[in-house]
């Protein structure tokens, strides 16, 4: 499977589908590269007929500073499933106090791993949902304890419907 990224270079967004072969479309244009590991945190990158020496200087999160033949640069970088929490109105939900967790989309409860009372991290799988036929482990959107739990398994809920909630 091709690696699917956004990312967003001092401010400029390109998307990136990586293939296995050594070619990346970016921004629609397919590019074949050569990427070379040429230390513990350098590299060497043939792109467009062009040579590129990339250093990282260091990653926060999902920002990476690179230099790229001396200039500095910041990336953001995105991924498939930030690009996913995003298009359902999910990507800051870790970024402040969540009281309630709802369906991200209609589905099917598989199955119920969290119970009331239950201290939980962020990222921890809470329940199952299958929709369209696929299961998606729904996770904690952050550090919490768990108030109650709407959900019931082997029911249905609806897009925004209540799922779990938090103290």
């Amino acid at each position: 499977m091709n690696e699917v990224l956004k990312a967003i270079v001092n401010e400029l967004q390109f998307d990136i589908e990586l293939s296995p072969n050594n070619s990346a479309t970016i921004n629609g244009k397919m590019q074949p590269y050569d990427l070379l590991a040429t230390g513990e945190n350098t590299w060497h990158l043939l792109l467009n007929n062009k040579s590129f020496n990339i250093v990282l200087v260091r990653q926060e999160g999902k920002n990476v500073f690179l230099k790229v033949n001396n200039r500095p640069y910041t990336v953001a970088l995105n991924t498939r499933m930030d690009m996913l929490l995003e298009s359902m109105g999910m990507a800051d939900m870790g970024k402040s106090k969540v009281n309630e967790l709802k369906a991200p989309m209609p589905g099917l409860v598989l199955e119920i791993m969290a119970e009331a009372g239950a201290a939980v991290k962020k990222g921890d799988a809470l329940l199952i949902l299958e929709a369209m036929k696929m299961e998606n482990v729904i996770k904690s959107p952050a550090d919490g304890v768990v108030k109650s739990i709407s959900a019931e398994k082997g029911k249905t809920v609806e897009k925004n419907q209540l799922l779990i909630s938090f103290e």
